[in-house]
């Protein structure tokens, strides 16, 4: 259980319950542990200049979940509403504007732990007292005014929960662009992340038929899922190709030494323009080293690993394609190669309805860094595709909106609609570092076309 109650001052225990309030746990031990890593005289940097400085996720994470529940509390204390809103909300690095704040504007890292610490103790008192069913948290939300409009106090754990490990997935890839002597390394990570066989991975072509394949959640199926996520349809998918792995750092390699970065024809007008504003030159992740290219791995720079999927922008994926005479897949043709079968039937997961663990991919935190694109034979869809969930998330063509039916979280109206403006693109599968919980079909991630940070891959179709 959450806090320190006891057995006895529990007001109502389930298995639900119990589940969710022990995930809470976890999750914050995830992004507890995540910022460990960062030497404490560090913590006011900021990694990449389109984000805020470290210091700010340690606040809002809390502050998140103290804004979204405690509106479940009868009469919740007043603790520091400044802080309520200087952490409540991120930035999304569109549009070419780069945050001016300096260290000093932000409050000292003792207040912060402070302000973190009350936030848990109070809601843990609170969620160890609150039944989690939908007629007893609207009874306490009518005295507090929270506009929950029918979502249970389950529903908004499964948000809180959800949310901060997402966080633990974007501040990871955050703390890869930190310089190496402001973290400390993970004792459990491989000292050599060099692969025992590089040799060259066959990078064929699958063929998927024809189908139709399903895309979100019913919403009367009772299981969680983002306002994104809904409603389901059905999609008329026809027959095409798609490689059987995510593109390699080496397949990426010849794309670059063939001159890609300088070919007009292979770039959009504003790909290329931003290309050449920024002088993007090859992928944020790697290096150049006298002849050959090196790669930063989350606690050391390594010869690039020829098998490693590359991690890459929309823009760069898009254009390698083009160089490749290919189309990168919608999320149709995607959630078909992964999920769908030749019967017509649908998997769970992609290599069937087995619950995830590490035998099937590179996925829930099992890595800081890739492994080779074919290091997990078990994971392989029906049709023979393989590394579609974990090891990077995969771009597609299809620029995120919503689907029909789509209704806002009215407690979280900006998560899904702010994003509705046709510059972000809909990412699909998952990464080393993305809970297994987010690992479901249904599961959209989205993120602008020059934003080249993600832990992101593709693979190409035809």
């Amino acid at each position: 259980m959450l806090g320190t109650q006891p057995r006895s001052a529990v007001a109502h225990e389930s298995p639900e319950r119990t589940g969710l309030l022990e995930r809470m746990v976890r999750a914050r031990k995830a992004s507890d542990d995540l910022f460990r890593i960062v030497r404490p005289d560090s913590l006011y940097e900021r990694p990449i200049a389109e984000r805020h400085r470290m210091v700010f996720y340690i606040g809002h994470l809390e502050a998140f979940d103290w804004n979204l529940l405690r509106g479940a509390l009868r009469n919740p204390p007043v603790f520091h509403p400044e802080f309520d809103r200087l952490f409540a909300f991120g930035i999304d690095p569109v549009g070419g504007g780069l945050p001016t704040d300096q260290p000093a504007d932000w409050p000292s890292i003792g207040d912060v732990r402070e302000y973190v610490r009350r936030l848990r103790a109070t809601l843990d008192q609170a969620l160890n007292r609150l039944d989690l069913s939908h007629a007893d948290l609207e009874a306490d939300a009518s005295r507090s005014g929270f506009p929950l409009n029918g979502f249970s106090l389950a529903t908004l754990l499964q948000v809180a929960i959800e949310h901060r490990l997402m966080h633990v997935e974007t501040l990871a890839y955050m703390l890869h662009q930190l310089p190496f002597d402001q973290k400390v390394r993970d004792s459990s990570e491989p000292s050599d992340l060099s692969p025992r066989d590089d040799s060259p991975v066959a990078n064929d072509l699958a063929e998927i038929p024809a189908g139709e394949i399903t895309l979100g959640l019913a919403r009367g199926s009772g299981e969680f899922g983002w306002d994104n996520e809904f409603e389901e349809h059905r999609v008329a998918v026809p027959e095409f190709r798609i490689q059987r792995y995510k593109v390699t750092n080496a397949q990426y390699l010849e794309f670059l030494e063939a001159g890609g970065y300088d070919a007009r024809e292979f770039w959009t007008d504003a790909d290329w323009n931003w290309k050449n504003q920024g002088q993007i030159s090859h992928p944020a992740f790697w290096k150049q080293s006298g002849n050959g290219w090196l790669l930063r791995s989350m606690f050391e720079e390594i010869p690039l690993p020829a098998n490693w999927p590359a991690y890459v922008s929309h823009a760069e994926a898009s254009a390698y394609a083009k160089w490749m005479g290919k189309l990168l897949p919608t999320e149709g043709q995607w959630q078909r190669a992964a999920f769908g079968a030749a019967d017509g039937r649908e998997r769970q997961y992609p290599w069937g309805n087995e619950a995830p663990s590490g035998r099937f991919g590179n996925f829930d935190l099992r890595r800081w860094d890739p492994e080779p694109v074919d290091a997990s034979p078990d994971g392989a869809s029906a049709f023979g595709v393989r590394d579609l969930l974990g090891n990077g998330w995969e771009w597609t063509s299809t620029k995120f909106a919503p689907f029909a039916g789509f209704q806002t979280f009215p407690f979280y109206r900006g998560y899904s609609a702010d994003f509705f403006d046709g510059k972000h693109f809909v990412l699909k599968g998952g990464s080393m570092r993305t809970a297994a919980c987010m690992l479901r079909p249904s599961f959209r991630n989205w993120f602008q076309t020059h934003y080249q940070y993600v832990y992101a891959g593709f693979r190409c179709v035809d």
